[in-house]
């Protein structure tokens, strides 16, 4: 890129902690020299925002679409875990991530995704194996082993886990942690691996027994997880631990923000200003080698200019010297995208969803708003004609899990907390292995929202008898390759239409993706069953 120019104001320089007034010339979009100089400008120009640990794909958007969003919000990199469309496409489908991404001058940084599928006890469209993540990690493209969720793995030393470890360690790239809960002894055990990351803390404690133990936490704040409040005061005692990231964030959150409300609401509380954005930026781009500028001679002209230091209005975003949105517009051009897809499930009816009465209690899966995990209970279960069916006054609604792979019989449990008066509500995103998940008030409910995925081969959908919203996703059954502003407005329309038909979720499609993730307690379905993830094992529905 052959540009030079000087931008002017209050260059923030986190490598020097220290606010100073001057100039900065950029030259073929590097930073040539920096100039201490008294100006006039009052704008502040700091490095650009990185999202420490992401999953592009749960913006529902293609890497390109999702940059030319996050630029608006002074987001410049990404640490990225293709892992959503390694379980539909295997390594095809990282491939596609990271050509798409290198359309755009957004800088994105992808891992190899280390557990695909997440376990042994679900059906997704590809496995990688040791061999392939040996291969992936031999690429100049993948910069560190993502999440390692099969902890379990780790603490039985399973000999295909270890490898995917060595793999990473053999080239010296880091290794991502997902570690819920984990405490003591087996915590020790899994940071001992080699393991130094964790964005799976839910208080302020488990935080600070894993920074005790060598490792980093990255400061969770996306549409279905929010961590921020537990987590950021441990920002009094060790700011250098700390990453920001939205780990997952639906369309029309991404349109309204991104990391850049962290950096806000952190400096609202009173933190120092320099550990904050250093949580936004600096201590991602050290950790992870990132070659993200940080406003230094010879650095790329990665950054982005703010009108003030408190509501972090982001005026203008920068990489390598290129100005990419400007007052909230993104400048980006759109580019297409390809919409390779595996998606060969069966059609639903509803004798396919009959859960005959046994003569006891069930189990009731437990979802949080705002949280990953579950708890669960047992309860009597309401019936209709000796079938255990949705029991809306209480709240306990039939959960569905259909395998999209290939025809087969639906996974049936049933949950509280979405409180649908009726309808339904359904969608092929369903971390990790992206079956088709549902949960409705009715059997011809959820029937008619999964056999509408099916039949667009991937969405999420609301509908009843009388309407339905929905929003294709052709790529992968993950992914729009439309304009993602449009798809943010269509997503909203589904989202309305399914709390018109009563939940009080604040993001009910992306609760619902999470309640088949295997990884996380306490009881999730999976394609296969009702699972335990304390114990580890399947379980019976009846108590």
């Amino acid at each position: 890129m052959n540009t030079t120019f000087t931008i002017s104001g209050q260059i923030v320089d986190l490598i020097a902690n220290r606010i100073f007034s001057g100039s900065l010339c950029v030259e073929n979009g590097v930073i040539k020299e920096i100039r201490e100089e008294k100006v006039a400008n009052r704008q502040y120009i700091m490095p650009g925002f990185v999202d420490a640990h992401v999953h592009i794909e749960s913006s529902m958007l293609v890497p390109s679409e999702f940059a030319r969003l996050a630029v608006c919000h002074g987001t410049v990199a990404t640490v990225s875990d293709p892992h959503e469309i390694a379980n539909v496409l295997g390594i095809d489908g990282v491939r596609f991530m990271i050509a798409n991404g290198k359309q755009v001058p957004f800088k994105f940084y992808f891992g190899a995704p280390s557990c695909v599928p997440a376990t042994a006890f679900e059906t997704s469209g590809h496995t990688l194996e040791a061999k392939d993540i040996e291969r992936l990690m031999a690429m100049d493209d993948i910069y560190y082993l993502a999440e390692m969720m099969n902890y379990p793995g780790v603490l039985a030393q399973d000999a295909e886990i270890m490898r995917k470890i060595a793999a990473a360690q053999r080239v010296g790239k880091p290794i991502d942690g997902h570690a819920p809960n984990l405490s003591g002894e087996d915590l020790k055990r899994y940071v001992a691996a080699g393991i130094d990351t964790d964005h799976e803390c839910f208080t302020e404690a488990e935080a600070l027994e894993k920074i005790s133990l060598g490792m980093k936490i990255h400061i969770r704040e996306g549409s279905a997880a929010k961590n921020f409040e537990a987590l950021i005061p441990v920002m009094k005692s060790h700011p250098g631990r700390l990453m920001f990231c939205s780990d997952d964030k639906h369309p029309d959150e991404l349109v309204k923000g991104h990391v850049n409300q962290l950096v806000k609401r952190a400096i609202a509380k009173g933190y120092d200003i320099m550990d904050v954005l250093k949580a936004a930026s600096l201590n991602a781009v050290r950790h992870y080698g990132l070659q993200v500028g940080l406003l230094q001679q010879g650095d790329d002209a990665d950054f982005i200019v703010t009108d003030n230091l408190a509501d972090f209005n982001v005026m203008q975003t920068y990489i390598r010297g290129m100005l990419v949105a400007e007052n909230g517009k993104t400048l980006m051009a759109q580019v297409p995208a390809e919409t390779s897809n595996l998606f060969n499930a069966a059609s639903l009816h509803t004798d396919d969803l009959a859960v005959p009465y046994k003569g006891k209690d069930i189990k009731v899966m437990e979802c949080i708003d705002g949280q990953l995990i579950t708890n669960s209970f047992t309860a009597s279960p309401r019936l209709d004609n000796g079938m255990v069916v949705s029991d809306t006054d209480r709240d306990i609604l039939k959960i569905v899990v259909l395998n999209r792979y290939q025809p087969s019989k639906p996974a049936i449990a049933f949950i509280r907390n979405f409180g649908l008066k009726s309808g339904a509500i359904a969608s092929s995103v369903a971390h990790d292995s992206h079956n088709i998940v549902a949960v409705g008030a009715s059997d011809v409910d959820i029937v008619k929202a999964v056999n509408l995925l099916i039949t667009n081969k991937g969405g999420v959908v609301a509908c009843d008898a009388r309407q339905s919203a929905m929003l294709p996703l052709p790529v992968a059954g993950l992914m729009s390759n439309a304009d993602g502003y449009g798809v943010a407005k269509t997503y909203e329309q589904v989202d309305r239409l399914a709390h018109d038909f009563g939940t009080t979720l604040a993001a009910p499609f992306m609760t619902l993706a999470f309640m088949a993730l295997l990884v996380i307690p306490e009881l999730k379905l999976s394609d296969k069953g009702l699972f335990d993830v304390n114990r580890f094992a399947f379980t019976e529905l009846e108590a």
